[in-house]
């Protein structure tokens, strides 16, 4: 077998595994494979029910688009000669890395603590892989429309979300950050 196509299947075997591993992890920190509720809703657009982030798609979805598209630039600035496929597989390691970081009990409880999620239970299995195609298709969407029209579809969904929902990307890490009571308070409605 050729080195070319020895080089061609790691993004594929990676992404395999990171595919398989990703739901296992999830189920064994205890997270359900779908809402409780057992309705097969692909979208909940309600962040403030007991649906968001149990369902495939929720506004936070929106998120991790501009994850995908992040990632995509980043990793085609550090190393432009790498391998659509490469960056495709790393793009699925470090969105994946996150769902299962993003749902041990210590960042749970963060979210808690620091922002509106009071009730937050963690992701569903189904929407945490919502979540990771949510970001490839941001990947993909970069990939096609180039560095400004990355810029604009990330500031439309930053502002977009930032009116609907009172949340955001940047908002999300700032809590997470370091948490504003006056911002928490807005977030909350007051």
């Amino acid at each position: 077998m050729s080195a070319v196509v020895r080089a061609n299947r790691w993004p594929i075997l990676v992404s395999v595994a990171i595919l398989a591993f990703h739901p296992i992890e999830l189920r064994l920190q205890g997270r359900r494979w779908w809402c409780a509720c057992g309705q097969p809703f692909l979208w909940a657009g309600d962040v403030h029910s007991s649906h968001n982030s149990q369902h495939l798609a929720d506004p936070y979805s929106f998120s991790h688009v501009e994850h995908g598209i992040l990632l995509y630039g980043l990793f085609t600035w550090l190393w432009p000669r790498l391998s659509l496929g490469r960056r495709f597989a790393l793009t699925l390691v470090v969105e994946a890395s996150w769902e299962i970081v993003e749902n041990t009990n210590y960042v749970i409880n963060r979210y808690r603590e620091a922002t509106i999620a009071y009730d937050y239970l963690g992701d569903t299995v189904g929407n945490s892989v919502g979540d990771i195609l949510s970001c490839l298709i941001g990947f993909y969407l970069a990939r096609w429309i180039g560095f400004w029209g990355s810029l604009a579809v990330i500031v439309v969904i930053e502002v977009a979300l930032l009116f609907w929902i009172r949340d955001n990307l940047l908002l999300n890490i700032v809590m997470l950050i370091h948490p504003f009571d006056a911002v928490k308070r807005w977030q909350g409605g007051a």
